[in-house]
């Protein structure tokens, strides 16, 4: 079972957030899903998730999610992955930079029979705020 969750995963990530089909997010979360760590101003729920994934796609159109690494256990999925696109639309109140971005995060999706129940995510987002330009960048 573990491995058949890590390619829904994989799925998701490929179908939903790189080619953007957001729609289709309900064939992979429970409608009541619970995101554990929101993104700032996420409503609760698929319908939440939906609404945050077009938000993201607006201001990255392009981008696309690559898995670099899973790991399975019971019910759970951890997957490290890292995605690239380029900012042409506002992202939270940030006018376009048409600068791209690379990032990396992980996380920890449970599963409940064949679809997400609760996930949680941890991204880079301080390399992220550096690569828009909102955040002064690290020393050289």
């Amino acid at each position: 079972m573990s491995e058949t969750n890590k390619v829904r995963i994989a799925e998701f990530l490929d179908r939903v957030l790189s080619s953007g089909d957001i729609s289709a997010a309900g064939e992979y979360f429970h409608t009541d899903m619970v995101e554990e760590v929101p993104f700032p101003g996420q409503g609760p729920g698929l319908a939440g998730l939906k609404e945050t994934l077009a938000g993201l796609r607006t201001a990255f159109p392009d981008m696309r999610w690559n898995v670099q690494e899973q790991i399975a256990e019971d019910s759970r999925v951890l997957t490290r992955f890292v995605w690239e696109g380029t900012q042409r639309g506002d992202f939270l109140g940030m006018p376009p930079t048409n600068r791209t971005v690379s990032v990396w995060g992980m996380v920890i999706d449970q599963f409940e029979g064949s679809k997400v129940k609760s996930t949680r995510i941890l991204m880079d987002t301080m390399s992220l705020m550096q690569q828009l330009g909102a955040l002064p960048g690290a020393p050289e």
